[in-house]
């Protein structure tokens, strides 16, 4: 297949282009079923107004197809590649757009929301992956963090078409923005199958050659030998070697302790994605307009208003995390947007409980504040963590499992609110605000700082042992210094140069034997 023949930033560039796509496909779909249920609109009349419960079920399902898909990722990402999982993962979501645009009855909508689902699995478990094996440390944060602030473009344009849409009557009403995510499909498809694979997958699985070319691409050299690309390549090789030293890939390998920690790497990737879930962004973002309707008392309109430019601000503050995870680390942005969420939640509880029209658009700036804080620290890093903390070994399988986490709190979390804002209203806040503040302590205690280090880098992290892994002890939770793998290098180059002088010793300790003992002839 034709790769470009991109090179060096470029190169870079065009990766992060694509993984963006992605996320904007994957923002798009969250979103553009909050503002089609819910309404007396057409959507309602072609399917008897669904109450509720089914409006919940409406929007969770699709969350079961992406753990669905998370789970394909987990047992066969690894083998089949970064790149034919993404873009499986576009053909998928094509394929499950024509369900749902051609919907006329539940069954077939349901049938549709699980199979896009899938397909925004293999995405959302691999694209973080390729983004974070095809760049560089000192960058990594920014360009997966850009990503999730293309995931919130996308939410603005599913919440703004749906508002537009909504004042057209006919079937193109919901049907339109249902099926525009093909667009966003394609493009991805397109623009992934041109690209090159990640060359730690490349190396990982025995095709070292094409993965030193294509380390040569990323770091802008004209030849595989070129001295930066060799030095790059035997890191990559060592790191490998490490991890790979009891032989073939068993999955109780996810359950090692000791120094290498796979165990406690799953966890972190399992915990900070049940986090972010459990902060009610989603009950915010997939539901924004019913969150506003039912628990605010504001007028449908209205909501749909306030949706769109809850959006918005989302998106605003997605930027911030671009100049500051890099700056100040994973661990201090996701306290400061703990405590953050916490906080607002607090605060629109205690206005909702008054229950005047002017304590209502009071918790409402809370939700807005509160989306401040979401942007900042808990909408990027849950999707960057797992694929750093994680080993290039179990990288895919640690990526694939958080990612099935997250959506099966995605689905618990969306089926249970709608239920729940009827029954308990603004209560609801109060239980978000509990699981907030605990975040605060788990981050501090147990997730190490992962700023700035190369992916090999982290094959170190844990050996401080310890229930906390040498994060409680370390200063900033940073565990292991920059460049540790530079280390192994050395070890390894010393190790090699010490056994071939002592084949040479060996070899001129025997020549000298033979010179003072000649064989008899």
């Amino acid at each position: 297949m034709w790769i470009m023949p991109l090179r060096g930033k470029y190169l870079v560039w065009a990766i992060t282009a694509c993984c963006c796509q992605g996320f904007l496909l994957l923002g798009y779909d969250q979103g553009v079923m909050s503002g089609i249920i819910g309404a007396d609109n057409q959507f309602g009349r072609d399917f008897n107004s669904p109450d509720p419960t089914t409006q919940g079920t409406i929007v969770a399902i699709y969350d079961i197809g992406c753990a669905v898909g998370s789970l394909i990722t987990f047992f066969w990402g690894e083998d089949i590649g970064r790149k034919r999982m993404i873009m499986a993962g576009a053909a998928t979501m094509l394929v499950g757009t024509a369900i749902l645009t051609s919907s006329k009855t539940l069954a077939q909508l349901y049938v549709g929301r699980i199979v896009t689902g899938i397909g925004n699995g293999f995405n959302s478990s691999s694209i973080p992956v390729y983004q974070s094996e095809t760049c560089g440390g000192m960058i990594r944060g920014a360009l997966v963090c850009l990503n999730s602030t293309v995931t919130i473009i996308g939410l603005v344009i599913a919440y703004w078409l749906d508002y537009g849409m909504s004042y057209v009557d006919g079937p193109a009403q919901w049907r339109l923005p249902i099926g525009f995510q093909a667009v966003f499909a394609l493009c991805l498809l397109f623009q992934v199958a041109v690209l090159p694979d990640s060359p730690r997958w490349c190396m990982a699985h025995g095709r070292g050659e094409e993965g030193a070319r294509i380390l040569a691409q990323l770091e802008d050299r004209d030849s595989p030998d070129h001295p930066d690309v060799v030095a790059k390549r035997k890191e990559i090789e060592i790191s490998l070697a490490q991890e790979s030293a009891g032989g073939p890939f068993r999955y109780r390998e996810l359950l090692q302790g000791g120094p290498l920690g796979n165990f406690r790497r799953i966890c972190l990737c399992i915990g900070v994605n049940v986090m972010q879930q459990f902060t009610g962004a989603n009950m915010i973002n997939y539901l924004a307009p019913v969150v506003y309707q039912n628990t605010m008392g504001l007028s449908r309109n209205l909501s749909l208003i306030l949706g769109g430019f809850t959006a918005v601000t989302y998106m605003l503050a997605s930027f911030i995390p671009l100049w500051t995870v890099d700056r100040f680390g994973r661990r201090a942005l996701l306290m400061t947007s703990a405590s953050g969420l916490s906080v607002c939640f607090i605060l629109a509880s205690i206005l909702l409980s008054v229950g005047t029209k002017g304590a209502a658009y009071g918790a409402t700036a809370m939700v807005f504040i509160f989306q401040i804080f979401l942007g900042i620290g808990y909408l990027p890093i849950p999707w960057l963590y797992p694929a750093e903390i994680t080993t290039t070994r179990i990288r895919a399988r640690g990526s694939a499992i958080s990612s099935f986490f997250n959506w099966m709190c995605v689905f618990a979390v969306v089926e249970m609110t709608p239920p729940a804002i009827a029954n308990i209203s603004w209560r609801v806040f109060i239980i978000f605000a509990i699981f907030n503040a605990l975040w605060v302590p788990l981050i501090y205690i147990f997730f190490p700082e992962t700023k700035g280090l190369e992916l090999e880098d982290v094959d170190h992290i844990f050996e401080q042992g310890g229930i906390t892994g040498g994060v409680w002890s370390s200063p900033g939770g940073r565990t292991v210094e920059r460049k540790r793998i530079a280390r192994d290098v050395e070890d390894a180059e010393h190790k090699e140069k010490g056994s071939i002088d002592v084949r040479i010793d060996e070899s001129r300790e025997k020549e000298d034997e033979q010179n003072e003992y000649p064989p008899n002839r």
